[in-house]
């Protein structure tokens, strides 16, 4: 498996710069300060409703028990309907107020002095959120009054602070910052997405679709959830929480549809029809949120048990199976599973942990860490359509490399049946004239004088030297094997470097033979050996001084791969591209066809070759050859 790239390493790294960071500037920031901390305070329950403030202030002492700031909420008793916290407040400063960690319940309400100073009106389920409550400048250093009531549990625990509201403030926001920050930026992400999506292809679009929904699912939840609402939406909190509602019946059949989308419908389809029971039970509790939104939400308690509860429950399960998923999808070998199983180990395991702390503290305890495991996962799943899209970019590329490749060797085909024509039609009626030509030299050079002699032998010369270059051009208008035979590879090979050997020693360089035994091939012997010649004779001739030449033949499968490797001049990648073109040769009186012959007889003998080289490396030539056997 390949390693993460640097972008992708670039953004854990950062993610976890922010998470460090950001609680460290918040200590800092509140080591600064000078609010007071409110150690313990006084609590009361009540079985009927809001008895009134004056009625508390002025009954007795008894009934009050006190409650420490550090210890666990106390439970109501059976029966209570409400209670009353009496919190004695430190002076302060001009603008003071009071930020208290965990409220639960619906309904809060603050007096000082028989006053009303906040009410929440009932339209606040806190779920353990901050308050942060101004407090009149000069109340401070009175007791105050904290009335709390709900339809399941309510009450007040954690930290309570005392002192500038700004302060206070500053402190509040930039705690919750990160839910604020990251739940925006999944949106935007998603939005972004959505809109990459329309110039997709439909495979890529509704993968990517249902990632998107994924996306946009996780910021809505981390928004709704990030207690920094409470205090700027004081009249939206069922906004707050109908959002919070759709977001999570959005999720889960989005999110089994991308795994669907990604490996499969499944073992006999399971997967495919937990999508479906999801999808229809994320109906279901729609259809339950808008009833109870039509009969102004007096439906909570049923609401809460056939839909959040359950819902929380069915995730717990789905987490599991798709994991257990994944798992044995990685176990196989698959990338994708293996990207997807990593990311979602972390969320599943952070997030079954804290529902399952969620339910056993009868949600009392306020969820934090699933965050950060969804983050780790959703990277996991962009990396995974990244590497999808990368694949297909890969894909396409490759097509066009091997479209290139097609066109060059059909041009290539092209020229050479160009060249095939021309040789068939011309050689042989220039190759007569010339041998006339030749052979009425020879009489007049019987009976010249010692100059005219050595004119007409320059003249014999030529006439041969475009004999061979015709021949050369009969042999490529003709590749095909006169003689088809099975012959030992080595045996030719070594004929071939006993004849060239001396030619090598005379450019100071040797030829090697690293040759495996009985390796067989079907060909012209011949024109196999002249197709070597060729190829070891251009390695001789680029040799410099200590040049060296090893010819090495071995078996592969079918196959028999011969390689003839120099260490001399070497070619540019622009001279590599034009090897086998007519009349192309890196000699002075080169005419390229020796090279052209060459490729052709591989050719016949449905072969392969290929040329590797650097510049003042050397070249190495890779015949492949389809290996035979002895009859």
């Amino acid at each position: 498996m390949k390693l993460a790239s640097t972008k992708t390493a670039a953004v854990f790294i950062m993610l976890l710069l922010v998470k460090t960071i950001i609680p460290a500037g918040i200590a800092i920031e509140w080591d600064a300060h000078t609010e007071a901390e409110i150690p313990a305070w006084e609590l009361k329950w009540e079985t009927a409703g809001n008895s009134g403030i004056e009625a508390v202030m002025a009954g007795p002492a008894a009934g009050w028990t006190w409650v420490r700031a550090r210890e666990a909420r106390p439970l109501s008793p059976a029966g209570t309907a409400s209670a009353w916290m009496r919190i004695t407040l430190p002076p302060a400063g001009a603008t003071p107020a009071i930020l208290i960690d965990r409220v639960f319940g619906d309904n809060l309400k603050a007096y000082i002095d028989n006053r009303l100073i906040y009410d929440s009106s009932g339209d606040v389920e806190y779920s353990g959120n901050k308050v942060l409550i101004p407090l009149p400048a000069q109340d401070s250093a009175k007791p105050l009054y904290l009335w709390n009531a709900g339809s399941g549990e309510f009450g007040i625990e954690g930290h309570i602070r005392v002192g500038s509201y700004n302060q206070l403030l500053s402190f509040y926001v930039k705690q919750d910052l990160v839910d604020v920050v990251l739940g925006a930026a999944m949106i935007f992400m998603a939005g972004a997405l959505l809109i990459c999506l329309l110039f997709l292809k439909p495979e890529f679009f509704y993968s990517g679709f249902f990632l998107a929904l994924v996306i946009l699912s996780f910021g809505v939840l981390l928004l709704t959830y990030s207690p920094f609402l409470t205090l700027i939406l004081s009249r939206g909190d069922r906004l707050r929480q109908i959002s919070f509602d759709l977001a999570l019946f959005t999720i889960m059949p989005a999110f089994t549809l991308y795994f669907e989308q990604l490996f499969g419908p499944g073992k006999r389809g399971f997967t495919t029809r937990v999508r479906k029971f999801q999808l229809a039970y994320s109906l279901f509790c729609t259809a339950a949120l808008i009833l109870n939104a039509a009969v102004s939400f007096r439906l909570d308690a049923l609401y809460s048990i056939l839909t959040i509860n359950a819902t929380g429950v069915l995730m717990m399960a789905q987490l599991i199976y798709l994991l257990y998923l994944a798992l044995s999808y990685a176990r196989k070998g698959n990338s994708d599973a293996i990207l997807f199983t990593g990311g979602f180990s972390v969320f599943a395991v952070v997030s079954v942990a804290e529902l399952l702390r969620y339910f056993i503290s009868m949600e009392r305890y306020h969820l934090y860490w699933w965050k950060w495991g969804m983050v780790v996962f959703i990277l996991s799943l962009i990396a995974i359509l990244g590497k999808r899209f990368a694949g297909s970019h890969e894909k396409a590329l490759e097509y066009a490399r091997e479209l290139e490749k097609f066109n060059n060797e059909l041009q290539r085909s092209e020229k050479m049946e160009i060249i095939s024509e021309l040789a068939a039609s011309v050689a042989h009626e220039v190759r007569n004239p010339l041998q006339v030509t030749r052979g009425f030299l020879q009489i007049l050079g019987e009976r010249s004088g010692n100059k005219e002699k050595e004119y007409l032998k320059m003249a014999v010369g030529e006439l041969d030297r475009a004999s061979v270059i015709i021949t050369d051009f009969l042999t490529f208008a003709k590749p095909g094997l006169d003689i088809v035979d099975v012959f030992e590879v080595s045996g030719e090979l070594k004929h071939v470097s006993g004849i060239l050997l001396p030619l090598a020693n005379l450019q100071g360089g040797s030829i090697e033979l690293r040759l495996q035994q009985e390796l067989q091939v079907t060909g012209s012997p011949a024109k196999f050996k002249q197709a070597f010649i060729n190829l070891i004779k251009n390695s001789i001739e680029s040799l410099q001084e200590e040049g060296e030449i090893v010819v090495t033949a071995w078996r592969t499968g079918n196959w028999v791969i011969i390689s003839v490797k120099d260490n001399g001049e070497g070619m540019k990648v622009s001279e590599l591209a034009r090897l086998g073109e007519p009349y192309y040769s890196n000699k002075t009186k080169g005419t390229g066809l020796g090279l052209m012959v060459t490729f052709r007889i591989i050719e016949a003998m449905n072969g392969t070759i290929e040329f590797h080289s650097r510049k003042g490396e050397g070249t190495e030539v890779l015949i492949k050859l389809p290996a035979s056997s002895m009859n």
